[in-house]
């Protein structure tokens, strides 16, 4: 993979977290009552109002903006790497739980969450796939 690609996924990802995790963090009512935005509703349909459970999904979204950014700076492999599998947990957990519980959505909110977890999940595990070394010829 291109350095690039990498760092393309890598932004990408970490305006997934400079969407949700400052929202959560800073108007945690809002986000609970109006989240994903734009007149579709995700997290009230889920339960109640939990002001420490929304705060807390604010930090974990911000930390991973935070990874994001350091990762696409250096693109040491490392951080790349550290980023892709903090990611891969996260969205694997966060989308294992979203999916068998769709059914409070109507279709389209189903659909859109599926692809807007599932697209965190395959950017994700784009950075985690094995390279193929290459062997120079001499």
């Amino acid at each position: 993979m291109t350095p690039t690609l990498q760092r393309t996924l890598l932004l990408v990802l970490a305006a997934t977290g400079a969407y949700t995790g400052p929202w959560a963090s800073i108007a945690p009512r809002s986000f609970y009552d109006s989240f994903p935005g734009l007149g579709r509703v995700w997290i009230a349909v889920d339960g109640p109002y939990n002001e420490h459970l929304i705060r807390d999904v604010g930090a974990t979204y911000t930390a991973l903006l935070v990874l994001s950014l350091l990762a696409a700076i250096s693109l040491k492999p490392a951080v790349v790497a550290t980023a892709g599998w903090t990611w891969l947990t996260f969205g694997t957990l966060h989308l294992s739980y979203h999916l068998p519980h769709l059914g409070d959505l109507d279709r389209t909110d189903q659909v859109l969450n599926v692809i807007a977890l599932g697209g965190s999940f395959v950017l994700a595990a784009l950075l985690v796939l094995p390279r193929r070394v290459r062997v120079a010829h001499s």
